[in-house]
C-alpha cells in the first residue's frame, strides 16, 4: 500500500488496533462518501485542525446538543477559526440514527447544522478504526495530523438540554487552547451518549 500524505497513520481498513486512535496518536486516515456522494478523507484537510463528531440524529444525546443549539454554535465557532468539522454516521443499515445523504441533508437543515461535511460510514470502517463508542463522541486532530483531544462535548452526561449551561465545553476549550498556542490540558474525558449502531 503506498503511503498517503505524511503526517497522517496510513488505515488499515479491516483491522486497524484500537491504540491506532490514541489521543497523542497520529489521526488514522480514511476515506468516506458525504452526503452527496463525494469522497472525502481526513488527509486532504493536513495542515488544518479537525474536529470529529460522531453523529446519531434520533439519539436523544445529540438532540440535547442539537435542539438547545450547542452543537450549531460549537461548529460556528470552531469554523470561524479556520477548524474543518467533520460529522460522521456509523450507523448500519436498519439501525437506529442510520441516514442515507437524503435523510442527512434534511437532518442539517433542520437542525441549521453546517459542518464541513456530513460523513456517511454505514459499514461502521471509520467508527471502528476510531473505537467510536457513543453519540456524540468527539475527537480532535491538530495540523500535524495528532489526536490531541477524544471523549464527550462536555462534563454533564445527561439527555436534558437544560445542562448544558453551565457545562464546560471541552471541544471549545480545546480549541482555545490549541489557537493560543498551548498543549491540550484536558486529553481525555468519558464519552456519553446512545451507543453507536454498528451494523455488526
Amino acid at each position: 500500500m503506498k503511503s498517503l500524505l505524511p503526517g497522517f497513520a496510513v488505515l488499515a481498513l479491516l483491522a486497524a488496533p484500537v491504540s491506532a486512535a490514541a489521543v497523542g496518536s497520529q489521526a488514522p486516515n480514511f476515506k468516506a462518501a458525504d452526503v452527496n456522494g463525494k469522497p472525502v478523507s481526513l488527509s486532504q484537510y493536513r495542515g488544518k485542525t479537525v474536529v470529529l463528531e460522531w453523529n446519531n440524529p434520533e439519539c436523544p444525546f445529540v438532540k440535547k446538543h442539537y435542539n438547545s443549539g450547542n452543537m450549531q454554535k460549537t461548529q460556528a465557532a470552531a469554523l470561524r477559526d479556520g477548524v474543518v468539522w467533520l460529522s460522521i454516521n456509523s450507523g448500519g443499515p436498519g439501525k437506529q440514527g442510520h441516514v442515507d445523504g437524503a435523510a442527512a441533508k434534511a437532518h442539517l437543515a433542520k437542525a441549521g447544522a453546517k459542518p464541513t461535511a456530513y460523513l456517511l460510514d454505514p459499514r461502521g470502517v471509520v467508527g471502528k478504526t476510531y473505537a467510536a463508542k457513543t453519540t456524540p463522541h468527539m475527537f480532535i486532530v491538530d495540523k500535524g495530523g495528532t489526536i490531541v483531544y477524544a471523549g464527550g462535548i462536555d462534563d454533564k452526561p445527561t439527555p436534558n438540554p437544560a445542562d448544558v449551561n453551565g457545562a464546560r465545553n471541552h471541544v471549545l476549550a480545546a480549541l482555545a487552547e490549541i489557537k493560543a498556542g498551548k498543549p491540550v490540558s484536558q486529553k481525555t474525558t468519558r464519552p456519553y451518549g446512545c451507543a453507536v449502531k454498528y451494523s455488526d
